[in-house]
């Protein structure tokens, strides 16, 4: 399997799980710094490589109504002075591709959403780049499907590659998740990371926004840990519950080093590092 490596962080072949993490959507500075602080903490205690995420702009959104973010330039300074202060590598989602050389100043990873898998234009753009690529894989794809995305990316000569499960349709405003979709990702020879709180996500599934089921992000955290994954993505905010974005299926920061704690032994097992 391919190694991708960011600093001192390797992700897949093997290695430890890595922890992608942060609120949904940019909501403040001062509220991101201190999501990023207190995600380095936990991290630094449990010896987990750890990638910041946040999104600047949430193109998305059930309802026109509903909070995006600060907008493009306003979201890479605040991202930009979480990677200065703490040292922390970058991810963010990207939605056109007119946004993508800038992200790339910034960002160590650029993020292609789940609705926008097959958008080879914008896939292309990404890949130009040379930066890291992380693909969600769309709720309205077979695993297999995401050998056509790869294609699209490494057709410009960027390998560079990281897949995320996030959860399949099933049904009206609601995901499941099917756990062979991780060792079949995997057969692609690129590392997946699990997400484990869109997974929980209801889309749309409160009318004018969606609604989660926060509960159960830790048993599918642990599910994922156990069949063998390379990350972890997660949603954390201070208080999900006034969170402006995936407020329902985030988990609180105070909640977390439990979770990794568990997360952290099961990987450990799975890989033999035990």
């Amino acid at each position: 399997m391919k190694v991708i490596k960011i600093g001192n962080i390797k992700i897949g072949g093997g290695n430890p799980f890595v922890l992608i993490a942060g609120p949904c959507v940019i909501e403040s500075l001062s509220t991101t710094l201190l999501i990023a602080e207190k995600l380095q903490g936990i991290t630094s205690k449990l010896n987990i490589p750890f990638i910041f995420k946040a999104s600047y702009d949430k193109a998305n959104r059930t309802s026109i109504k509903s909070y995006r973010g600060p907008g493009l330039k306003k979201g890479l300074e605040i991202l930009n002075k979480v990677k200065k202060r703490f040292n922390v590598p970058i991810l963010t989602d990207v939605h056109c591709k007119e946004d993508v050389k800038k992200i790339a100043k910034v960002a160590d990873i650029i993020q292609i959403p789940a609705f926008l898998s097959r958008q080879t234009d914008l896939l292309i753009e990404a890949a130009k780049t040379k930066k890291i690529v992380n693909i969600k894989k769309g709720q309205f794809l077979a695993p297999w499907d995401i050998r056509r995305v790869i294609e699209k990316v490494a057709s410009v000569g960027n390998e560079k590659i990281i897949l995320t499960e996030r959860g399949f349709s099933f049904g009206y405003n609601n995901l499941v998740v099917d756990f062979r979709s991780i060792p079949i990702m995997k057969e692609t020879g690129y590392p997946v990371v699990f997400d484990a709180t869109h997974s929980v996500q209801l889309p749309g599934g409160k009318g004018s926004s969606s609604g989660g089921e926060r509960q159960m992000v830790s048993c599918l955290a642990k599910a994922a840990a156990a069949v063998g994954i390379d990350g972890l993505f997660l949603e954390v905010h201070p208080n999900p519950e006034k969170a402006l974005c995936d407020g329902p299926n985030s988990i609180s920061l105070s909640s977390l080093p439990e979770l990794l704690k568990l997360i952290k032994e099961i990987d450990g097992v799975v890989k033999g590092s035990k």
